[in-house]
């Protein structure tokens, strides 16, 4: 008997390990096959016009995203969901490519909207149901020469690889907190998220727009947890009192966990 025992233990033991390393290994975003596109940049070299977006990131620079970043086409950009979403891209079938640079990694960050003044293949580029990237012009540099204006690429999803946890920077009132959300890992996309106050229950949070998500309470002088799920994956990560009770709108404030 103490032997039938042991058996079903071990067997459930096997069962739970399985079970946590496919959870594991399903929750880790993989990269999407190559697909065509084409691109283009705007700015200059400083990247200067490339701060703020439609994402909401503020300044690039001290966020953490730098000049490797895009405008998508709304085609792409998903209504802001694909905010956050990091792609390969690479020059292909024009002279003006680098040959010797394979690809090199963005950041969503802004969206490139229609002009419906122009040809979708004359000017138009972000034009319905064009896919597209308007690169950061430091971006676009990296894998064509700048003069060429649009070049054809290959483009892929690929995992964010991100240092340290997700961030939050806050605005509102007293009544509204509107949060966005940066240095997400993994797919980089937030499908929704809910807060909880040290006083409260979990509140859902609607998608205001961009990476940018907002509660319609009173939650001053609490202490205050998220909870995230991914657009891509559906992973949900919890992250406990993040905020401190004494938090203040204006401040961007930082988690220990992120995406992978």
């Amino acid at each position: 008997m103490a032997s039938s025992s042991s058996l079903s233990f071990n067997l459930f033991m096997v069962a739970l390990v399985l079970a946590i390393f496919m959870r594991s290994t399903l929750a880790v975003f993989q990269p999407s096959p190559w697909k065509l596109a084409h691109a283009t940049f705007y700015g200059d070299e400083t990247a200067s016009e490339t701060m703020g977006g439609a994402c909401g990131y503020g300044n690039l620079f001290t966020n953490g995203y730098g000049t490797d970043t895009v405008a998508l086409s709304s085609t792409l950009f998903n209504n802001g969901y694909a905010c956050g979403t990091c792609f390969q891209i690479k020059c292909v079938q024009s002279k003006a490519c680098y040959a010797n640079v394979p690809f090199t990694t963005v950041t969503a960050t802004n969206l490139c909207p229609p002009n419906w003044s122009q040809d979708s293949n004359a000017g138009g580029w972000c034009n319905p149901p064009r896919v597209h990237f308007d690169m950061a012009k430091p971006a676009f540099m990296k894998i064509a020469w700048w003069k060429a204006g649009i070049v054809p690429v290959q483009y892929r999803r690929v995992p964010c690889a991100k240092k340290g946890g997700i961030r939050f920077s806050l605005q509102g009132n007293g009544y509204w907190l509107l949060v966005y959300v940066m240095n997400v890992g993994g797919g980089g996309d937030v499908y929704s998220m809910a807060v909880k106050g040290s006083k409260t229950g979990w509140i859902t949070m609607s998608h205001n727009w961009g990476a940018s998500y907002q509660a319609f309470s009173s939650l001053g002088g609490q202490s205050l947890s998220f909870r995230i799920t991914s657009y891509t994956t559906r992973e949900t990560l919890t992250l406990w009192n993040v905020l401190p009770s004494n938090w203040q709108v204006g401040l961007t404030y930082n988690s220990k966990f992120n995406f992978r």
